[in-house]
């Protein structure tokens, strides 16, 4: 498993996010505090704080959802 911290600024950042988390077949989500949603659920992604960085938990490996996710790193 690997966790990153994710910040997302606007919805369509939050989209591209949860389509590329569709393409994986292993589970990823989104969490914080005591809350942990799917990562590919877009209303589950939204209900989040978005304000606040988010840990991503990704139960896989695949080198293009990496991709996306570096691209919503958050320098913490």
């Amino acid at each position: 498993m690997t966790s990153l911290k994710v910040r997302f600024r606007v919805t369509e950042e939050v989209k591209e996010f949860v389509a590329a988390a569709c393409k994986c077949d292993f589970d990823i989500d989104v969490c914080h505090g005591r809350i942990i949603v799917d990562a590919k659920s877009i209303l589950g992604v939204l209900s989040m704080d978005l304000s606040r960085a988010l840990t991503v938990q990704v139960h896989g490996e695949s080198p293009e959802f990496n991709r996306v996710l570096a691209k919503f790193a958050a320098a913490v």
